[in-house]
């Protein structure tokens, strides 16, 4: 059974943009890294200075293999200076999660 890592950011919403560049760097970089990427997710509306990153793995250990990859990764670790550098991101938080069989991708149901 996967795990999921849910990162939680707490971002400066006036550097949403610069945010948004970072999370989409992602998108090449975590899966060349052994990543499956769920996605990031930005504010769009209600709190505006949270944000969210979800990639799954088949284990802990292959989520700590995953880590040296990408501290090793010339791409990774000129994301993570670009952060670093702009300051956009004030806090982030890891969870790992996994998912309850029977309500994972449910479809809406169409109403007569």
């Amino acid at each position: 059974m996967k795990i999921t890592c849910f990162i939680e950011y707490r971002i400066n919403p006036s550097k949403l943009d610069m945010f948004n560049q970072y999370a989409e760097k992602w998108a090449e970089i975590i899966p060349s890294c052994c990543g499956d990427l769920v996605g990031y997710f930005l504010p769009h509306e209600g709190t505006n200075d949270r944000a969210f990153g979800l990639i799954s793995f088949d284990s802990l250990a292959d989520y700590e293999k995953y880590r040296a990859r990408l501290k090793e990764d010339e791409h990774g670790k000129n994301n993570f200076l670009f952060a670093q550098n702009e300051q956009f991101i004030i806090e982030e938080k890891r969870s790992f999660l996994k998912v309850v069989s029977k309500t994972y991708q449910q479809p809406a149901q169409a109403q007569p």
